[in-house]
């Protein structure tokens, strides 16, 4: 095989690969505030989370209005999702639409349900999260704040004693 087709292969996969990333699928399982299950356009289920925000986890303050927030939002409805790649532990990441334009971890920062995540500096998210902060909006309004990732970190190291 030439150089020239080579190229011309690994050209056209790339593209392949880039239209394939976003796709309308349906939510058939909300987990928790930022990760849900969906059936992609292969019928194949497909577990995926909200990329740039993290919801309280579950057993954490405000984990089951995040939850019920999203259920509402997304379960049994089509949305759009774009694939954004992949996590540090392999889980994919995603931005979902709705049907109407309204971008999923948007709403969930306007509620005060989710936080911008630690290393992401999207200024317009920060802004939405800042508003929200100041306006001591859902877990916002709490005075002893967790961070998702912080109490992740908390279980574990409790697993790990417990051993």
């Amino acid at each position: 095989m030439s150089m020239r087709s080579l190229l011309m292969i690994c050209i056209y996969l790339g593209f392949s690969f880039l239209q394939a990333q976003e796709f309308s699928a349906k939510v058939i399982s909300v987990m928790d505030g930022n990760t849900f299950e969906i059936i992609d356009p292969e019928k194949e289920k497909v577990k995926i989370m909200l990329s740039m925000v993290d919801a309280p986890e579950l057993g954490q303050s405000f984990s089951e209005e995040a939850k019920a927030y999203a259920e509402k939002l997304l379960l049994k409805k089509k949305v759009t999702v774009e694939y954004q790649g992949k996590d540090f532990f392999g889980n994919k990441l995603a931005h979902i639409t709705l049907k109407n334009g309204d971008e999923v971890h948007k709403l969930l920062l306007e509620q005060g349900l989710a936080m911008v995540m630690e290393r992401k500096k999207d200024t317009e998210l920060l802004a939405i999260q800042e508003k929200v902060k100041k306006e001591q909006i859902g877990l916002w309004a709490s005075d002893d704040i967790v961070t998702p990732w912080v109490f992740r970190r908390k279980q574990t190291m409790l697993q790990a004693k417990s051993r």
